[in-house]
């Protein structure tokens, strides 16, 4: 999230919601498949390192996944308090929240449904893990609540891989007001936050 003098004014935070996670997955796998032998060593795609015919192609097939919505939350770091700086954890946990109350207020999420959350490993540290999986638990348990939370490195999961395509895209939009790459998936938004207003 950094806060330093080179660090990116906006820090972009996606929820990507589906029902068709295996269409998800192989949409990232046709990709990597079509790749150079030299570009699959990776096993992975990042969107920061892919070029651009491989950006529009991942994103094209994820705006084709039927039942797929986005929610996103665009946190301007250079309207962040320093107390809010200081406690970053709080900060991402906070905006976390303000997403995942977006999918429940426009009833993207059906009470008692079976949820599972796959997020990007970001912290090696499992006390920082273990407490974001707890507000995670916190915000979404109630009696019908059916949750599987993991949290993963992006390269077991082809899944957080098209999510970071689809976050690149909206990053790119508030960092660099280049919109072609988040207009091939802007229908698919539900719902956006600026952090703060």
């Amino acid at each position: 999230m950094g806060f330093s003098e080179r660090s990116s004014r906006w820090f972009v935070l996606t929820i990507v919601y589906t029902n068709q996670h295996r269409q998800v997955e192989k949409s990232v796998k046709r990709v990597h498949r079509g790749l150079k032998k030299k570009h699959r060593k990776a096993g992975e795609l990042h969107a920061y390192h892919a070029d651009e015919i491989t950006r529009k192609r991942v994103l094209r097939l994820l705006a084709d996944v039927e039942d797929l919505w986005i929610c996103y939350l665009a946190l301007d770091k250079k309207k962040i308090g320093a107390d809010w700086q200081k406690r970053q954890h709080y900060l991402y946990n906070y905006a976390t929240g303000l997403l995942l109350d977006q999918l429940y207020s426009k009833k993207i999420i059906a009470d008692g449904s079976m949820l599972t959350i796959r997020i990007d490993q970001r912290e090696t540290s499992k006390f920082l893990q273990r407490n974001f999986e707890n507000y995670l638990l916190g915000k979404l348990y109630d009696e019908n609540s059916k949750l599987d939370i993991g949290i993963k490195p992006s390269y077991t999961e082809r899944s957080l891989q098209a999510v970071d395509f689809i976050s690149w895209a909206i990053f790119r939009k508030y960092e660099r007001d280049d919109c072609k790459y988040y207009n091939i998936v802007k229908g698919k938004v539900m719902g956006k936050e600026i952090f703060p207003l």
